[in-house]
């Protein structure tokens, strides 16, 4: 029962991820109204859920890099503080990063453990942050000029396209959820991995190690986050920074999916690392950041026309503020655990 109490800092920062980031994989097909929310949230939860359990350990070892956590008491205070930031920004409908609110608590556990901070792995989680909404900006404009290029060459008629505009969308976004629990689960509950005295399972001849348990459960977390909470960032994400037609959608939501799966995929690491190339790192980006950048590559594919910047300044002040404010809350939260309810936090 206990541990299940400690658990549930992780499983809130889970929700809060679904309300928020996770409303980004389907947010413009929701936002142009080709996907309705209902559908958008099963499938989503559904292969969230998959790409999780199947793929989402490669993250979860930068993670440790960056703040190895070495107490259950501790990584409660960390889950929980980084759930509260992200439940705090989501209220003020700001699409924030549950990435940069974990990085920003481990950082706090770190301070407040006296451990030193590695700031290779810090640099390298951050230039993430700025690389990842860029490659997503250019992937999106590459992206629409070959289905411009397409339509000029296809004729497709009215109602067909439509037809096939929301079938694509819900494909895309399916990989979109199996690439965002496979980059973001580690976010969720990775501060657990080294600390639950979880023992392997076996259902149905599969074996289940402890990380993919905590996985499971991250995931299941994150699933009733989108059904219960996302649905108000979803319309923020389509339509705060640039206003965007069904197809225009499809091309952002697979700009999205292929940049988390790239920074997700241990089997590519393994095969450009096998040809002599450089490894593209295993980090939990912010879904939130690859998806405007991805509208924002629509945005200037029609010339920079139609992009509200106030809307952008707005998302832009939350990613700043985020893991600041996530390491301040964590201080003080594990002061007043370790303090006031005697419970030892490293």
């Amino acid at each position: 029962m206990l541990l299940l109490l400690y658990l549930s800092g992780g499983l809130f920062l889970g929700w809060s991820l679904g309300a928020n980031d996770a409303s980004n994989i389907f947010g413009t097909a929701v936002s142009t109204r080709m996907v309705k929310f209902r559908t958008a949230a099963i499938i989503a939860g559904i292969f969230l859920i998959l790409g999780a359990v199947i793929s989402g350990a490669g993250t979860s070892h930068t993670l440790g890099k960056l703040g190895s956590i070495t107490m259950i008491a501790g990584a409660f205070m960390v889950a929980l503080s980084a759930a509260l930031t992200v439940f705090w920004m989501t209220k003020l409908s700001l699409p924030v990063s549950t990435s940069q609110a974990i990085v920003g608590a481990i950082i706090g556990w770190n301070l407040f453990a006296g451990m030193a901070i590695d700031y290779h792995t810090l640099s390298r989680i951050a230039l993430t942050w700025v690389i990842s909404p860029i490659l997503a900006a250019v992937f999106a404009w590459l992206l629409y000029l070959m289905v411009n290029q397409l339509y000029r060459v296809v004729n497709i008629h009215l109602f067909r396209l439509d037809a096939y505009t929301r079938i694509g969308l819900i494909l895309v976004g399916a990989f979109g959820a199996y690439s965002l629990g496979a980059n973001n689960i580690a976010n969720v509950v990775g501060v657990f991995v080294p600390v639950v005295p979880f023992t392997d399972i076996s259902l149905l001849g599969i074996t289940f190690n402890s990380a993919q348990q905590l996985f499971l459960l991250g995931s299941m977390a994150v699933a009733v986050g989108i059904f219960t909470y996302s649905k108000r960032v979803m319309l923020m994400v389509g339509k705060g920074v640039v206003k965007l037609n069904p197809q225009t959608a499809l091309i952002v939501v697979l700009a999205q999916s292929l940049v988390l799966f790239l920074f997700a995929s241990r089997g590519l690491e393994a095969w450009l690392s096998a040809q002599g190339l450089p490894t593209i790192p295993l980090v939990p980006l912010s879904s939130s950041q690859v998806v405007i950048g991805a509208v924002l590559g629509i945005g200037y594919a029609h010339g920079g026309k139609g992009i509200q910047y106030k809307a952008l300044l707005k998302v832009a002040s939350g990613w700043v503020s985020t893991p600041i404010i996530a390491a301040i809350i964590t201080f003080l939260a594990l002061f007043f655990l370790q303090n006031v309810f005697g419970q030892q936090v490293y």
